[in-house]
This record gives structure tokens, C-alpha cells and sequence, in this order.
């Protein structure tokens, strides 16, 4: 089965397309975090079985914690990605293309022992098979999904640099908006951008090019640019 395209629509009605990655390249990246986590393992066995018997409860331990918290650790600090994920471009982000965070994360990985079930990973190889968008169990669960990494442009440098205050006191969701047209902002055609920025052009008294860079600089004093 080849890979797919998935499709979400943000708060502001736009429309994006991600491409899910399938079961082979996920494979390869899995292969590659278990072979860090191996070499990882090795060196901890080396150097903590010279402390005798505290050493091995000390294995015990740090064994636990990198089976079961390495993949949470890397996708949180590493927006979705994994080391094996990031060599392979790969991202695990949720169902509305939002970064993971630990909920999320701990859900998705917790249910890998159900996907490992009952030998190499079968019920999740099944499960990304008949799933449209290449989803494990773990990801149902999680409401999570493995799509390939695209290269972010530069917001124009200028604008990225520059900041102005909210005309009008904007509430949460229209905050979230803004926030989510800056993020985006690339990957919206010319004529999508003047057209959503000009709905907002009574608050903002500019249209076009300057009604973008209005809103651009509004995002950036929301995050607390300068």
C-alpha cells in the first residue's frame, strides 16, 4: 500500500495536505531507534555492572526507563520526532497536525505492547494495513498520526522580526487563529492570504500585502516578539 495524503482544515478555513508515511519507512525508523537504544544498553550494562550488586538494580532501573520513556521523551523535546523518525524525515504529530505532548505521547507508546503483539509487531502491521492513514493501535488510541516532515520557509525576515499590539482585544480563539495563520502562513497560496486578511481589514485598516503583515506582526506580539 502507498502512502497517502491526509487532510485537516484549520480554525481559520484553511485546508492542508499532509502526506501519512506507511508501514515500510516507519519500520526503518523503528529499526534505527532500536539500534540507538541497543548500543545505549550496551554501554549501560558495561559501566554499571562494575558496581556490583548496586550497579545491577541501578540497570534494572535505567533499562526500564529507556524502554519505556525514550520514544515519550524524544517526541515531546523533539516536536514529534524520534531519532530513527528524524533520520527518516518522519513526524508523529495528532489528528489536527498539532505538536504531541505527553498525554499524547505516553498513550501512543504504552500501547506498543499491543502492537508488538503477538510476535514482530503483527497486530500493528495489520493494523497500519487496513487504516487509511497507516495508523498502529497506538495511534487510534492517541488520536495521533506519522506523516512526513516538510521543510518550514522563513516567514519573511522582516516580519519575523517585528511585532505590533492587538488593534482590539482579541479573545483566546481569535489569538489561536492568528497563531495558527503565522505558523502557516507559508504554505497558504498569495491569493488565500489577502483574501483572509482582508475579512479582517475593518480592525486593521490595511488590505493585501499589508493586511498579511499586519496580522504576521500581530502573531509575533502575541508570542511576546519585539
Amino acid at each position: 500500500m502507498l502512502d497517502t495524503r491526509y487532510s485537516i482544515e484549520t480554525p481559520e478555513g484553511i485546508s492542508l495536505q499532509l502526506t501519512v508515511a506507511g508501514p515500510a519507512v516507519r519500520v526503518l525508523a523503528y529499526l534505527i531507534d532500536l539500534l540507538i537504544r541497543g548500543t545505549i544498553q550496551l554501554g549501560l550494562v558495561l559501566v554499571l555492572s562494575l558496581l556490583g550488586v548496586a550497579g545491577w538494580g541501578l540497570l534494572t532501573i535505567a533499562m526500564f526507563i529507556l524502554g519505556w520513556f525514550y520514544s515519550v521523551m524524544f517526541e515531546v523535546f523533539w516536536q514529534g520526532q524520534t531519532p530513527g523518525k528524524r533520520v527518516m524525515g518522519l513526524t508523529v504529530v495528532n489528528d489536527n497536525a498539532t505538536a504531541v505532548g505527553w498525554s499524547s505521547s505516553i498513550i501512543r507508546n504504552l500501547f506498543r505492547v499491543v502492537d508488538i503483539m503477538p510476535l514482530f509487531y503483527s497486530v500493528g502491521l495489520i493494523s497500519m494495513s487496513i487504516n487509511p492513514h497507516f495508523k498502529r493501535v497506538g495511534d487510534l488510541a492517541a488520536g495521533t498520526v506519522v506523516i512526513y516532515s516538510r521543510e518550514r520557509k522563513p516567514v519573511n525576515s522582516s516580519v519575523a522580526k517585528n511585532s505590533r499590539p492587538a488593534p482590539v482585544k482579541l479573545d483566546i480563539e481569535e489569538r489561536r487563529s492568528l497563531l495558527s495563520f503565522s505558523d502557516r502562513v507559508d504554505e497558504i497560496s498569495q491569493a488565500r492570504r489577502y483574501e483572509l486578511a482582508n475579512i479582517l481589514q475593518p480592525v486593521f485598516k490595511v488590505e493585501n500585502e499589508e493586511g498579511v503583515r499586519a496580522l504576521l506582526e500581530t502573531a509575533n506580539g502575541i508570542r511576546g516578539g519585539h
